[in-house]
């Protein structure tokens, strides 16, 4: 390569770097009335300026593309504007020049404090809109209708989980009336919103009118089940969420038959009835939460090596059965939760398998024979084995290895030996329960008492005998 063309490589690498070239696509310069615009619109709001951290920086001697929160294309038009957690409460209605703003393409005002005020109609005028997110933001009453001819919406977000009283809700217009005209829906969150719909309508509503839809989210809804075979036909689905409804059905085995099914959460749903086993052998399913539905049963079934599970939740469930050898198949498997379902049988020794482990618990089932190794599961800080009929001794697990655990409850088991002196100088430890076992001989000395993170300790109903080690007074948090 010649010097003239090298000389010239630098000199084009500099001027791209200083900005002397556009060799990417920014945004332009902000258009004049855009700018004023969102002056106008922050003029009006009503906000807490300690807390905003975007248009508290907002000035007219600066250009309005480079406002934290404000995206242009590059003509200079706005056309994403995110102002969540900017700590409003007032200043959004029907006048506000928010709703000039017509190349909005993207609006997040979530996690804000409207105070129980309604959505302002207004909204209807921003019919560019791909992505809408109001969540948590305070507002309240009626779903305007007006939401229903932003006909270019790809994602929806009303969910409002962390309410104070107040409801959003679709009184005046049911579900169809909302998505009557939105039919490139890939994401619907209305987690928290009053819909108040029995089964056949709320499925056939979402089956025939969003037919790309990849994410349901109507956790705490009002809904009434049974699940209806019409909510088949929604083959995008990826990600669904019904829990905290009142759906009183049992699980429909459809919900196998979705490729692309990777979260299913159905906690708090009043579900009976036997749970499919073929949605547990899913391959891409990655969480499945069933937990307190207490007049759930079923079993666990032959784990493919192919599962992608990463979290199971089972607890308050009347799942029984014995753990299957195969679930150490699940080498992705980080949340366990098994608490207070029927099991029975041994503890599988491929437990030992599950290197990403960071919570397990097994507690109030019917689980006999030893523990299994856990030495692998080094990023484990949660183990709850209590109330089982666990028997014999604990000083073959290697404690030593499991340095992130925070949470030890070994207790109402049949526990027998000496406590390891390793459980004692895990340096994250904050509680452990050892209640309620055979645990004889001493209590072994606290090392590295003075630093320990140890706050609850529980060895009553034991065969311990001798003194108390000095060491436990120098526990500062106990």
């Amino acid at each position: 390569m010649s010097v003239l063309q090298l000389s010239w490589l630098f000199l084009l690498t500099m001027l791209t770097n200083f900005g002397g070239i556009n060799m990417v696509l920014v945004s332009g310069q902000c258009q004049s009335d855009q700018q004023s615009l969102l002056l106008q619109m922050k003029s009006r709001l009503t906000f807490d300026s300690s807390v905003s951290f975007r248009m508290v920086q907002w000035s007219q001697s600066n250009d309005c593309c480079t406002w934290r929160g404000v995206d242009c294309d590059e003509a200079g038009r706005v056309i994403g504007l995110d102002l969540s957690e900017e700590s409003i409460s007032a200043g959004i209605d029907n006048s506000s020049s928010l709703f000039s703003l017509k190349y909005l393409q993207s609006l997040n005002l979530a996690f804000n404090r409207f105070n129980a005020t309604e959505i302002p109609s207004g909204l209807g005028n921003l019919t560019n809109l791909t992505n809408l997110n109001l969540s948590n933001a305070g507002f309240a009453g009626q779903i305007p209708i007006q939401v229903s001819g932003m006909t270019r919406l790809v994602t929806l977000d009303l969910s409002s989980l962390y309410r104070f009283g107040a409801l959003l809700k679709l009184e005046n217009t049911n579900l169809s009336g909302l998505l009557q005209n939105l039919a490139e829906l890939r994401e619907l969150y209305l987690d928290g919103v009053n819909i108040s719909a029995p089964g056949i309508e709320w499925c056939q509503a979402l089956s025939s009118l969003v037919p790309k839809l990849r994410v349901l989210s109507l956790s705490s809804c009002y809904l009434s089940g049974p699940i209806h075979h019409s909510l088949e036909k929604l083959q995008s689905l990826s990600v669904i969420r019904l829990d905290q409804n009142d759906l009183l059905s049992p699980v429909p085995e459809f919900l196998a038959d979705f490729f692309n099914l990777t979260s299913l959460r159905l906690s708090s749903s009043q579900l009976n009835g036997r749970f499919p086993e073929k949605i547990l052998q899913v391959h891409t399913l990655q969480t499945l939460d069933l937990s307190d539905n207490s007049l759930l049963q079923g079993s666990l079934p032959d784990f493919p090596k192919s599962s992608s599970l990463r979290t199971l939740m089972l607890s308050y469930t009347n799942f029984s059965g014995v753990l299957p050898n195969s679930i150490g198949n699940l080498k992705n498997l980080s949340r366990l939760d098994l608490v207070h379902c029927n099991f029975s049988g041994s503890i599988p020794t491929s437990l030992a398998d599950l290197t990403e482990l960071v919570y397990l618990g097994l507690s109030f089932n019917q689980f006999v024979g030893p523990i299994p190794s856990l030495h692998m599961s080094k990023n484990l800080t949660h183990l709850d084995l209590s109330d089982n009929a666990l028997p014999g001794a604990i000083s073959s697990i290697d404690w030593e290895h499991l340095s992130n655990l925070v949470y030890v409850d070994l207790g109402y088991n049949s526990f027998n030996g000496s406590i390891p002196r390793s459980l004692f100088s895990l340096p994250m430890l904050q509680q452990l329960q050892l209640a309620e076992n055979k645990f004889g001989g001493l209590i072994p000395e606290f090392s590295n008492a003075s630093s320990s993170a140890l706050d609850t300790i529980d060895l009553s109903g034991n065969r311990l005998e001798g003194p108390i080690p000095m060491s436990i007074f120098e526990l500062k948090n106990l």
